[in-house]
């Protein structure tokens, strides 16, 4: 997770510098989301909603405004990424299982990743910050 202030254009401006850094030390398969806080500070806003989707999308990553005071989209956050790390171990392991049939269906559809006190329906999207991918 690259986080920054949206309520600081500094602090957006360095997330080059860091999704560089964070690339050529990780994993190829690194799961990466761009995180926007401080949604709630939105009349401070210094960063447009618009700019961190534009840099996510051109860089392939996940883009979430949150806001940890009032703990929007935090969780859903956290959720995102996990789920697109189960994502990429389970596509892995069926890759990498020997023996396996491939032409009988082995399909992920309808896997869950279940946490406890989770709202299987809130999609832990509230507010009014935004979600994209």
């Amino acid at each position: 997770m690259l986080v920054y202030d949206l309520t600081k254009r500094q602090s957006f401006d360095h997330m080059a510098r860091w999704l560089e850094e964070l690339r050529g030390h990780a994993d190829k398969n690194i799961v990466i989301m761009l995180i926007a806080n401080t949604c709630d500070l939105g009349s401070l806003r210094a960063v447009p909603v618009e700019d961190a989707q534009e840099f996510a999308e051109r860089e392939n990553l996940f883009f979430m405004e949150t806001s940890t005071l009032q703990s929007t989209n935090v969780e859903g956050a956290f959720m995102t990424v996990l789920t697109e790390i189960y994502k990429i171990i389970s596509k892995n392991t069926l890759i990498a299982a020997p023996g396996a049939d491939y032409g009988k269906s082995q399909s992920l559809k309808g896997t869950r990743i279940i946490v406890p006190g989770q709202d299987s329906d809130s999609g832990g999207n509230s507010g009014g910050c935004c979600m994209s991918s």
